[in-house]
């Protein structure tokens, strides 16, 4: 693995300029003053042919004239001279490089050839690429400004990661009045190399980055990049706005969940799902970066609003109620407080209505009391001026009252001319002000957002409560048969049974081809019966008149089928006819009618759906989306996002119906999306539900002809947990032992684990060289994909209580076969039994995913383990003088 990126993007020791030049104006002339300004302290090369110094300093002709090592190369000359620039680099060594030039793949197809060669020169050494066509790169707390943007950002604890350069500039420009500092600022460009998922994966475990903000116009690598957001929205907000919403076009839909979802949709369950949180404008997204640079960290939802007008406070409140904050409520305590020190026509009430001639004492008694409730997780004060108001003295106040607290205090002052001297009070102390109500309750619902998703990300897994083992190797037969006979649609005899091989409980259906044998059938399931056309080209089969229901007798059952041939005949000339389905009709008064479905997105991959069921689907447009793989949890917060949910409980004379046997069809449901990689669209329309149960009444499958899938579970963007890689041991002191792979609640034990060892250095020699694992960065072991990367813990069970007494993990190589291991074990030297059993689970997880060599290094002082590796496969040869490589091709 190359250890060297990112660090020498983001801490780069020494760096080479291409293109830098004394003419004013140029590109390179803007990025060699503006590291020349930053000042940046370690070794600067201006590489330009044409002159003999560029800015005073000794310019080179090739990066081969210089003589010492170049960590990063920023390149801003012609597009032509990028490859040979990038080869001349490879040769000297540079392991990263910026390429701020144009005119590759935005442009056409000689564009694009010319990023190609590019990008496989690149690859032939080994150079990792940020852009082309970027702003560059920010790192103030090192002088680091390799951008061609006119002026240099404030330090601070934010990093802003954007695919548009003009809005790096345009937030750069902005923070200046405002005083919002950066840790980092990333342009990414095309993207044709480094994506979000990589920038995210550094940013998470960097200790001078606290929050992160993002813009996004596409993702490249959607598992690396959800599962990196994932690991940085566990532990910093992730605020991030995303363009394009509203695709111009449209595609054709064979089912109706993919009619009903679009790409947008999509997206904000991803994000959903992994825990950032979505804004829609740029206000919004500079909101949030000043009241992140402020240091505002919501610990809960409950918002107490205090104003001396009824009408913003109103407005407040209207807001908030759409953003799914509530209005908190005071205490008794807190009123009777109130009574003693307001006025008595305040309006006893959150809004805290103060009246129109508020003066400051009144903020102050209001805002604290609302400070000191337990019921409060934040306060918002909004002042208007009128007659009797001290608008600055009461943003003193308000100041104050922040300073002395730590839940979250916003100041909104309105207005203009009458409030500016408070609001530049505020802007001096660095305290979140706004302009409007809604703008300060949008930013307080981010950023709540923010604090709740850390709480569910730390908790939730992918596991999934015990169930009958499907019998996937039907379900994968039935869907060969259909494509080995050209069909990428199943009919709904092989779509029941796909569901039926993994227990989901469906109407027994049976095919006649003449009316003679529709009415034997009939008679042998029972009356009243439901008859539907058989056709593998007719999708919707309601659109061509090809569904009759509640059919009584002989006689209804014999024009039935004449009825069901004629109409498909007359609306689609062109289908193919295989006789009429026939299955008796589901008699449940109590039942309400869902609909559970997938569809496929090209970057997300597979998408579950759930709403309201029945022939008018789109119309109603009640559903609610996610990704799989589902757990219980998940599931219940699937179902309680849609309308319908609200109709599953009692009501009128309707039972509740039996949510478990909806929630067991959802984890089904996620089953079948994760052992089926074929499967690309379904429909269980509708899925009956009441107090005994669910039943699929209906169902419509389409499969792809050429599966997604190139290995076990790479179909999907979020792995499921591989439940299948636990093991369980015992040492020879007959002490029994797990070893599982990671999960996010782990988070704890791992950290305890980690600072044993690191409280006790001389006892454990990994910690010599494995000291980058500590802090944040335990954040990414327990969000590892699963695939590419992956933690197994070793946990030790006494009296009902996990210890962790043994750690490994493995990372996938750039060449996509191999990976690179992490191991650590308390006193290893008396833990050997625990050493082998992590190396070879670890052996088995990576081969589990596709890869075929592991490799990593130990201390040379655990000679033990020389002894017993060989034996299980391992090849041992020294490293260094202190260390042995451990390598095994599996």
């Amino acid at each position: 693995m190359d250890t060297c990126f990112p660090n020498s993007l983001f801490t780069p020791g020494s760096i080479a300029v291409f293109g830098a030049s004394d003419r004013p104006g140029s590109v390179g002339q803007v990025v060699f003053q503006n590291l020349l300004d930053a000042g940046y302290r370690g070794p600067l090369y201006p590489v330009n042919p044409k002159h003999a110094k560029v800015q005073g300093r000794r310019a080179y002709c090739s990066i081969k004239d210089i003589k010492g090592p170049v960590e990063l190369a920023v390149i801003a000359t012609p597009p032509a001279t990028v490859p040979g620039i990038i080869e001349h680099c490879g040769n000297h060594g540079v392991k990263t490089a910026v390429i701020i030039t144009a005119g590759f793949g935005e442009t056409g197809e000689q564009g694009a050839e010319l990023e190609r060669k590019v990008l496989e020169t690149a690859r032939c050494h080994n150079i990792r690429l940020l852009g082309p066509n970027c702003l560059g790169i920010m790192r103030p707390s090192i002088g680091l400004n390799a951008t061609f943007y006119n002026g240099h950002a404030i330090d601070g604890s934010i990093a802003f990661v954007s695919q548009s350069g003009a809005l790096c500039t345009a937030l750069l420009d902005w923070s200046q009045n405002t005083g919002v500092g950066f840790s980092s600022v990333v342009s990414v460009g095309s993207s044709a190399d480094v994506d979000f998922g990589e920038i995210l994966d550094y940013l998470a475990g960097d200790p001078r980055t606290q929050s992160i903000l993002m813009y996004i116009e596409g993702i490249r690598d959607a598992r690396r990049f959800l599962n990196a957001l994932r690991a940085a929205a566990s532990i910093k907000p992730v605020i991030l706005i995303k363009v394009g919403r509203h695709p111009a076009g449209s595609r054709a839909a064979l089912s109706h969940t993919a009619s009903l979802v679009g790409a947008d949709d999509i997206f904000d369950a991803a994000i959903s799902r992994a825990g950032g949180v979505r804004v829609q404008t740029t206000t919004q997204l500079f909101n949030s970066a000043m009241a992140l640079s402020c240091g505002i960290r919501p610990t809960g939802k409950r918002l107490a609003i205090v104003t001396n007008g009824g009408g913003p406070g109103v407005i407040g409140a209207d807001r908030a109620t759409d953003l799914g904050l509530e209005m908190a409520k005071l205490s008794d305590d807190t009123i009777g407080y109130l009574n003693l020190h307001l006025p008595l026509n305040w309006s006893h009430n959150n809004p805290l209505d103060l009246i129109g001639n508020a003066h400051p004492d009144l903020y102050r008694h209001a805002v604290q009391a609302c400070l000191n409730d337990e019921n409060v997780d934040g306060v918002l004060a909004i002042l208007t001026p009128q007659a009797m108001t001290r608008p600055l003295e009461s943003a003193q106040i308000l100041v104050e009252l922040s300073n002395t607290c730590s839940k979250p205090v916003l100041g909104c002052w309105m207005g203009e001319m009458q409030v500016m001297e408070a609001r530049r009070e505020f802007l001096g102390t660095h305290k979140p002000h706004f302009d409007t109500p809604e703008s300060a309750v949008e930013v307080f619902s981010f950023l709540a957002a923010c604090y709740q998703n850390q709480k569910l990300l730390a908790q939730l897994t992918c596991s999934v409560p015990q169930q009958d083992k499907p019998d996937v190797g039907s379900a994968r037969r039935i869907i060969e048969h259909a494509l080995k006979d050209q069909r990428n649609i199943l009919t709904e005899t092989e779509s029941k049974a796909l569901l039926s091989a993994f227990h989901i409980p469906v109407a027994k259906t049976m095919i006649a081809r003449s009316p003679d044998e529709a009415l034997l059938i009939a008679q042998k399931a029972g009356f009243p019966v439901a008859m539907k056309i058989n056709s593998p080209d007719i999708t919707h089969k309601s659109d061509v008149g090809g569904v009759l229901l509640n059919l009584r007798n002989e006689q209804d059952v014999r024009s039935a089928y004449r009825k069901l041939i004629d109409n498909a005949r007359h609306h689609r000339p062109d289908a193919r006819m295989d006789g009429v389905a026939v299955e008796p009709m589901v008699s449940r008064p109590n039942g309400r009618e869902l609909m559970i479905g997938v569809t496929s997105d090209p970057v997300f991959g597979p998408v579950i759906t759930f709403g309201a069921g029945g022939t008018t689907v789109e119309i109603i447009g009640d559903r609610a989306i996610t990704l799989p793989p589902l757990d219980l949890p998940m599931a219940r917060n699937l179902i309680g996002k849609t309308r319908v949910s609200r109709m599953l409980g009692a009501f009128r004379n309707l039972p509740a119906v039996n949510m478990t046997a909806l929630e067991s069809t959802l984890l089904r449901v996620s089953e079948m999306i994760c052992e089926l990689p074929a499967l690309r669209e379904m429909d269980i329309n509708p899925l009956i539900l009441d107090e005994h149960g669910a039943w699929a009444v209906d169902a419509r499958v389409v499969v792809e002809s050429s599966p997604r899938a190139t290995g076990h579970y790479t179909h999907m963007t979020i792995p499921p947990y591989p439940a299948s890689l636990v093991t369980h041991s015992r040492f020879a002191c007959r002490t029994s032992f797990t070893i599982r792979p990671g999960r996010p609640e782990d988070y704890g034990l791992i950290q305890n684990f980690m600072d044993r060892l690191a409280n006790e250095p001389g006892l454990n020699p990994w910690m010599s060289n494995r000291r980058d694992i500590a802090g944040s960065m335990l954040t990414c072991l327990v969000h590892s994909d699963y695939s590419t990367s992956m933690s197994l813990v070793a946990l030790e069970t006494s009296a009902d209580e996990e210890t962790a007494i043994g750690l490994a993990s493995f990372s996938a190589c750039a060449d996509g076969n191999s990976c690179e291991f992490t191991i650590m074990t308390e006193y290893p030297e008396q833990h050997t039994e625990l050493v082998c059993e992590l190396m070879i689970s670890l052996a088995q997880a990576a081969r589990s995913v596709g890869l075929s060599m592991i490799a990593g290094t130990i201390p040379k002082s655990l000679s033990g383990m020389a002894e017993l590796l060989p034996p299980l496969g391992f090849l041992i040869t020294r490293e260094t003088a202190d260390s042995l490589k451990i390598s095994k091709q599996l």
